[in-house]
């Protein structure tokens, strides 16, 4: 069976926004501000604040005039460790007027981890929020880099991070060290506007431009390294997908630090010059729910964990949610009810399902707008425009036809040009001939469309059975009682490994681990019942609401003082 390639028209109510196929973000954000002027970029429901794409425009130039001052050049890297904040868009579109690289670190992230981002991503640079509930960011980094108290603003010199210079607060106080964010504004004042102009002319879309973090569902983050070009035709294409135009606001509540957040959110609004929606600096149901009655939202964005938080906030009956029409549900599987209920109950009719990974900047397939709900709720759509796709046998790299499972593969567009010192890793996603390798399993329908049927490394060898937990999931899904389920294998002495699940049960719901066992028997094979069940209140999520198996197989195996078995 041949590859998927698609190549497709779409319908739209106005004339088309052009392919930014020779294009930068730059370029993008400067020929939305001529086309939209005083039409809406950004509204901050929150702080009552409306910012049309002149002035923000204005605002972005004034910061890359701001990082010119503080010596950053093309190439450089600028890291961003900061929650949903208007700071963070600007500095998105800023870095990439001047060619500097920006590194996006998850908010959620400790010291450790900061380290390990600042030293492997030679960041310049880091900006960031001063605290966020429980987390203070300013102690973190001040106990990350030693040097940074006693050091001249501007003038940091790290013995760990050679590379990074300056360390800038978005907001509150400036602690010792660090600069202001009006700081940087205030000496980009010396720079002539005309200087931005220059730089930007020498960028091409090739360059890279931004380096984000994969989610860690798997183990440590790698640094997946994307250009202008790649970012750029994701968010045309998954706009197109959802049939956007300049009238359209999406509201973004999922993280910008995530690809969800600024390729699908930020930039995608910006290419189809439409105007963004930002409730809150994290993800909060009631603020979601009233920035998209307030500002008359017409796609909305998230994972299904998020969807659900709506769905049954205590205020939901009570919002006016008419001006919905489209959105993007990914991250993690739709149960068919939650997709129905947004449908039919929150009236995004026209959503989109989409799915994809950081590596491949990151949509590689998405549902459209006309789909009907079968496909949206049992399949993740067919590629992007330009995107090929493939499955092939993970043990032979034979291609397979429809209906076989096989690893997706990609080539395209989408592809990242590696990830950043680490070439040993970047061989391994792709190959020789430019295919991405995503580690995840699929089918192929015969319309084009596929179904995401789990991941190689989270397949389970059972007594020599191959168990793959989002059957056992999907049948999990089915019980009345189980509001989610995530399965997993754990190691065993006998077997390699057994069958494991951790269960959320719905509001009022009372269920034993017999009962589940019971519902699984006769309707599963005897070996994809799981042994072990657990009822719990939550799972351990990226920030993004992705169900992090690892963290859950690690917590059992502790627990039962089990220990990984030793393969030949």
């Amino acid at each position: 069976m041949s590859l998927m390639l698609h190549e497709e028209t779409f319908m739209t109510s106005e004339p088309a926004v052009g392919v930014p196929e020779d294009r930068t973000i730059g370029q993008v954000l400067v020929d939305a501000a001529r086309a939209r002027g005083n039409f809406p970029a950004v509204f901050l429901p929150q702080a009552d604040r409306v910012i049309s794409y002149r002035e923000f425009l204005a605002e972005v130039d004034a910061a890359a005039r701001g990082l010119v001052a503080l010596g950053i050049g093309r190439g450089d890297h600028v890291a961003v460790w900061a929650t949903n904040v208007l700071e963070w868009i600007v500095l998105q579109f800023a870095t990439a007027r001047i060619g500097a690289v920006l590194v996006t670190i998850n908010p959620a992230y400790r010291p450790f981890e900061l380290a390990y981002v600042l030293e492997q991503s030679d960041a310049v640079a880091l900006f960031l929020v001063d605290q966020f509930k429980s987390s203070n960011y300013h102690e973190m980094v001040a106990d990350v880099v030693a040097e940074l108290s006693a050091a001249t603003p501007g003038e940091l010199h790290s013995t760990k991070f050679p590379q990074l210079r300056s360390v800038v607060s978005l907001k509150g106080d400036t602690p010792p060290g660090m600069l202001s964010w009006q700081d940087v504004l205030d000496r980009g004042k010396r720079v002539p506007a005309a200087a931005i102009e220059r730089r930007q002319a020498e960028l091409a879309p090739g360059d890279k431009i931004n380096i984000q973090y994969t989610s860690g569902t798997t183990g440590f983050p790698k640094a997946a390294t994307l250009t202008h070009r790649n970012l750029l035709l994701n968010a045309y294409y998954t706009g197109k997908c959802q049939n956007l135009t300049s009238e359209d606001r999406i509201c973004i509540p999922v993280p910008f630090y995530h690809c969800f957040g600024c390729v699908l959110g930020t930039l995608c609004t910006v290419v189809h010059q439409a105007a963004m929606v930002i409730p809150a600096e994290y993800f909060d149901p009631e603020a979601t729910l009233r920035a998209i009655e307030s500002e008359r939202a017409t796609s909305i964005y998230g994972v299904p964990t998020m969807f659900i938080a709506q769905l049954e906030h205590p205020t939901f009956a009570d919002r006016d949610l008419s001006s919905l029409r489209t959105g993007i549900m990914a991250g993690s599987p739709c149960p068919i009810e939650v997709m129905k209920k947004v449908v039919d109950v929150m009236g995004a009719a026209e959503i989109t399902i989409a799915y994809g990974l950081t590596e491949a900047s990151p949509v590689i397939t998405q549902t459209r707008v006309d789909d009907p709900l079968d496909l949206r709720v049992k399949t993740v759509g067919r590629p992007l425009p330009g995107v090929e796709v493939k499955l092939v046998d993970p043990s032979t790299g034979q291609t397979l036809g429809d209906g076989k499972q096989g690893e997706l593969c990609t080539r395209g567009h989408v592809v990242m040009l590696g990830y950043y010192k680490n070439p040993e890793a970047t061989s391994a996603a792709i190959d020789k001939d430019g295919w991405l390798h995503t580690g995840d399993l699929a089918t192929r329908e015969p319309n084009g469309y596929y179904r995401i049927t789990g991941r190689i490394k989270e397949l389970i060898i059972r007594g020599g059975e191959n168990v793959y937990p989002r059957e056992v999931e999907e049948y999990l899904f089915t019980h009345p009682d189980i509001e989610q389920a995530t399965v997993v294998g754990i190691p065993d002495p006998r077997l390699g490994e057994e069958i494991c699940t951790w269960i959320i049960l719905r509001e009022g719901a009372s269920l034993s681990e017999d009962d589940v066992r019971t519902f699984c028997k006769g309707q599963l094979a005897h070996f994809k019942v799981p042994r072990y069940v657990r009822f719990v209140e939550a799972f351990p999520q990226t920030v993004t609401g992705k169900i992090q198996k690892f963290k859950i197989r690690e917590l059992m195996s502790k627990e039962l003082g089990l220990c990984e078995q030793e393969t030949a």
